[in-house]
Formats: structure tokens, C-alpha cells, sequence
């Protein structure tokens, strides 16, 4: 990596809360700014680690979180094309597994809610065909008993 002159900004500037030294002189300060000439490249590893521990949809997550290292592997480098390349497919990883997980979970939310309410239906027939079998208060002098008692 190479650091030109024009990118390191110089500042001088001196404080006056701090006095002077004992011969006089004024207290400075130079603030170097190193910045290097690489463009920033979002790698995703952070949402990919999260698919990977609790949205791992078939194992979308893993394999966002490979593609994840790699493009922080590549930017490490100074490869930036290929951390983009890589980053932008572990973005897409991580969309899908996000989707399709939350799908899942709303199909199967979806499905139990349906499963419940068709149990309560079907206990609601019975009930309204045999009164007496689950102690219906009107009706308190017969008991239903098991068929072998």
C-alpha cells in the first residue's frame, strides 16, 4: 500500500489552557491522520454469523459465512474487486437463508394456529354428539364410565 503526502493533513495548533513551559515557549501539537487509499467493502460477516447460528436454512448460512471470510480475506489482500464479488454473494446467501427461514417459521406458526383451531372444531362435534362424555353440567346424574370398568 502506498501513502501519498496529499492524504496525511498536518495540524498545528496550541492549546492555551496548558500554559507555557518554564523558558517561555508555547505548548503545540501535531495530529497525523494515516489514512490509507482502500475503499471500504461490507463483508457481512456479522449477519452471516447470526444465519449461521440461528437461521442456518439448509446450510445457507454456512455457506454465507465462508463467502463472508473470503471477501475479508480479499480485502486484507487489497483485492477489492474480489471482495466486492464475494460480499455481494454472501449478501445474497444471507437474503435467502433470512427468507426462507422466516418463511418457514411463519408457515409453521401458520400451521399450528390451523391444526388447533380444526382440534377445537372436532372437539366442539363431539361434544355437541355425546354431551355427556366430557361432564356437561346439566346433566349431572350420569357419569360416563370406561367401556372395562
Amino acid at each position: 500500500m502506498e501513502f501519498r503526502a496529499d492524504n496525511v493533513p498536518l495540524s498545528t495548533r496550541s492549546y492555551p489552557y496548558q500554559g507555557l513551559k518554564e523558558d517561555d515557549q508555547a505548548v503545540t501539537t501535531t495530529v497525523v491522520n494515516v489514512a490509507p487509499n482502500v475503499t471500504s467493502v461490507r463483508d457481512h460477516f456479522l449477519w452471516s454469523i447470526f444465519n449461521f447460528a440461528f437461521m442456518n436454512f439448509c446450510c445457507l448460512g454456512f455457506v454465507a459465512m465462508v463467502f463472508s471470510v473470503k471477501s475479508r480475506d480479499r480485502k486484507v489482500v487489497g483485492d477489492t474487486e474480489g471482495a466486492r464479488h464475494y460480499a455481494s454473494t454472501a449478501r445474497a446467501l444471507n437474503i435467502a437463508a433470512t427468507v426462507l427461514t422466516v418463511l418457514v417459521l411463519v408457515i409453521g406458526i401458520v400451521m399450528i394456529f390451523v391444526s388447533l383451531s380444526m382440534v377445537n372444531r372436532v372437539i366442539q362435534k363431539q361434544q355437541e354428539e355425546h354431551p355427556n362424555v366430557f361432564g356437561d353440567k346439566h346433566e349431572d346424574t350420569q357419569r360416563w364410565q370406561f367401556p372395562w370398568s
